[in-house]
């Protein structure tokens, strides 16, 4: 499925994780080979969950609770994001749709039974008020667009505002576009923009499409998204939060650094 991906072959993302200094509980390929409009010459986005040791939680010194580690394996940009546990689990709490989109990533790298759990305990933390965050990543995206002209903000703003229509209806977190063309009603152009984004990691919209016909067509999105919130079944509030807090504690104290 990573090959699928596009992720560049002959990367040993599993050596990648057994690297790191804290266990990792899960790590699995996000941005744009998740959202299925890589470029040849995309960087490689890693997320996942590492186990601090209950003594560097209890002790003096401030946890590092999100380690961030960039570097170029034969030639290929990668970068590694892992939170703590805990903080992971805060996250999801919030209405962070990212966070979910990263832990029910199909491309993963390194697993195991807590991924498991929390992939299990995923629903329960979906609410109609995770529309604000696409909402709010979208404009984001938007804003970034309008100043550089560039493909890669145009498709993540439309990605956002597909995948949030898509979890108001469903209930279920879709990040993958072209996927999500096929599920959503969408403006036909944008298969052609995935095409075109796919040769060039910074390339231009150009005239493919009028940005008159853009501010329609997210407009047209945004309206959607928000008459899509407003009859959406979802609870307003996450229901997974003991069953969650529950996994916390226990990973920890099994963890071969509890003692």
């Amino acid at each position: 499925m990573l090959d699928e991906a596009g992720v560049p072959a002959g990367v040993d993302l599993a050596a990648v994780v057994g690297e790191q200094p804290y266990p990792v509980l899960f790590a699995t390929v996000s941005g744009a080979h998740l959202y299925g409009f890589p470029s040849a010459d995309s960087d490689v986005d890693l997320r996942g969950v590492h186990l601090l040791p209950v003594p560097a939680l209890i002790g003096l010194t401030e946890p590092e609770e999100t380690r961030t580690t960039m570097w170029d394996r034969g030639g290929v940009e990668m970068d590694l994001v892992t939170h703590d546990l805990r903080k992971f689990v805060r996250l999801m709490l919030r209405r962070n749709g990212y966070v979910l989109e990263q832990l029910l990533s199909p491309l993963v790298v390194h697993t195991g039974p807590v991924h498991a759990e929390l992939v299990a305990l995923a629903p329960g933390v979906v609410t109609r008020n995770h529309a604000h965050h696409y909402r709010g990543f979208a404009a984001t995206q938007r804003r970034l667009f309008d100043r550089t002209g560039e493909l890669k903000p145009l498709l993540y703003t439309f990605r956002a505002l597909l995948t949030g229509i898509h979890l108001m209806r469903t209930g279920r977190v879709q990040a993958h576009l072209p996927t999500l063309l096929a599920q959503e009603a969408a403006p036909g152009y944008l298969a052609d923009l995935i095409a075109a984004k796919a040769t060039a990691e910074h390339g231009s919209l150009g005239d493919r499409v009028s940005l008159e016909l853009l501010d329609e067509d997210l407009a047209t999105l945004g309206a959607r998204l928000d008459q899509a919130q407003a009859d959406s079944t979802l609870p307003d509030q996450p229901s997974a939060q003991a069953d969650l807090d529950a996994l916390v504690i226990r990973a920890r104290l099994e963890s071969p650094g509890a003692r």
